[in-house]
């Protein structure tokens, strides 16, 4: 790998990754409401969780579900659709994970928009589509499934389908470089997520309901996952 082609590959991922749909969408929907601000409210108190990130969820709150889901998309195209030529470019070469890695800290951390974006979930996504698409949905499902019928938590059940980008991708590719990606965007989300991770703790610890349902009715991809439990019978409403 040539070190100027993947100063370039990471150059376009952030650039491209600080495109903010979520503030995009708002602005042309919405104009005169704000997208920061909001709340979360928790079952069984009175306090409420704040939602710092601008992302999709954001979206969805405040403009609805239809809204949010195009965020998500087009949140996934903008690091999907670069990192894809580069792969069709180059494809003896991980350039595009380096753009795709460089696209979630974009994402994350947006130059146009002081930093501040979102978490990066449709962002990895985005990444993990061009890399396999078939274990995008594999690990998806699977660690959906792990978390709410096995133990139960909708934490982990969001959380599993990204842990197991790292054995999914080395089975399928036993490329260093394959495995490399997994751990830096896991890390890099798990760093994003320390503001919701240490809420999650306090009200927890402060006695707030821990029922899965109540769980996911917290946030609108929250409800999704819902759904998609409860069709394929995981469990019941």
């Amino acid at each position: 790998m040539e070190l100027e082609l993947g100063i370039i590959a990471a150059v376009v991922g952030y650039l491209v990754g600080s495109i903010s749909f979520a503030r995009v969408i708002n602005r042309i929907v919405a104009p005169e409401e704000a997208i920061t601000g909001m709340s979360i409210d928790v079952s069984g108190r009175e306090e409420k969780m704040e939602v710092s990130a601008v992302s999709g969820t954001a979206v969805s709150m405040k403009l609805g579900a239809k809204y949010g889901g195009l965020t998500a998309i087009l949140d996934i195209l903008k690091v999907a659709l670069p990192a894809l030529a580069f792969k069709l470019l180059y494809p003896t070469s991980p350039y595009f994970l380096v753009l795709a890695g460089a696209g979630l800290l974009g994402h994350n951390w947006p130059l146009y928009h002081r930093f501040k974006g979102g978490r990066g979930m449709s962002a990895i996504y985005g990444g993990f589509l061009v890399a396999d698409w078939i274990g995008s949905l594999v690990t998806a499902v699977v660690g959906m499934v792990f978390g709410l019928a096995v133990l139960k938590d909708v934490v982990v059940s969001y959380l599993a389908g990204l842990w197991l980008m790292i054995p999914w991708l080395w089975f399928r590719t036993h490329d260093l470089a394959y495995v490399a990606y997994a751990v830096f965007v896991n890390v890099i989300f798990i760093v994003a997520m320390i503001p919701e991770i240490k809420k999650v703790i306090e009200l927890r610890r402060m006695g707030a309901d821990q029922s899965v349902s109540a769980g996911m009715d917290a946030t609108p991809m929250g409800k999704m996952m819902k759904k998609m439990a409860n069709r394929l019978g995981l469990m019941k409403e």
